[in-house]
C-alpha cells in the first residue's frame, strides 16, 4: 500500500520504534515534573495565541472554558513529542552501544524503573 502511495520504498525498523516509545514512556513517567511543566507551557501558549483570534471580548469571554479545555488536551497530546525525541536519541545510544538485542529489554528495564520510581514519589507527595 505504501508503495502505491511514494514513488520510492523505506524500510521501516519496528525494533527501533518500539525502542524509542519504550524510552519516551519511561521518560515521560520519570520526568513527570518536566511533562507537567511542558503540558503547561504549550497550554498557556495555546490560550495566548487563541486571544488574537478573537474582535470581541464578549465571544472570547463566551467561549472561554471550552476553548481552554480543548487547548489543554492539545497541550497533552502535543507534550508527548519532545519526549519520543529524547526516547528515539535514547533508544539510538543504547543501540549503539550495547547492540540492536539490548535495545528493547533495555527499554523495558527503564520503564519499569521509572514507573516504580513515579508511584514512590506519587505516594511520598501523598
Amino acid at each position: 500500500m505504501l508503495t502505491e502511495i511514494f514513488p520510492f520504498s523505506f524500510a521501516i525498523n519496528a525494533t527501533a520504534i518500539a525502542g524509542a516509545s519504550l524510552w519516551s514512556l519511561a521518560l515521560y513517567w520519570g520526568l513527570s515534573p518536566v511533562s507537567e511543566w511542558v503540558m503547561l507551557q504549550l497550554s498557556r501558549w495555546m490560550n495566548f495565541a487563541e486571544r488574537s483570534l478573537y474582535t470581541s471580548e464578549a465571544e472570547f469571554e463566551r467561549t472561554k472554558q471550552t476553548r481552554e479545555a480543548q487547548n489543554a488536551f492539545y497541550a497533552s497530546l502535543l507534550s508527548i513529542v519532545p519526549f519520543l525525541v529524547a526516547g528515539g536519541l535514547c533508544n539510538w545510544g543504547v543501540e549503539l552501544a550495547l547492540g540492536n538485542s539490548w535495545a528493547i529489554s533495555v527499554g523495558t528495564i527503564a520503564c519499569i524503573a521509572c514507573g516504580v520510581y513515579e508511584l514512590g514519589r506519587r505516594d511520598g507527595q501523598s
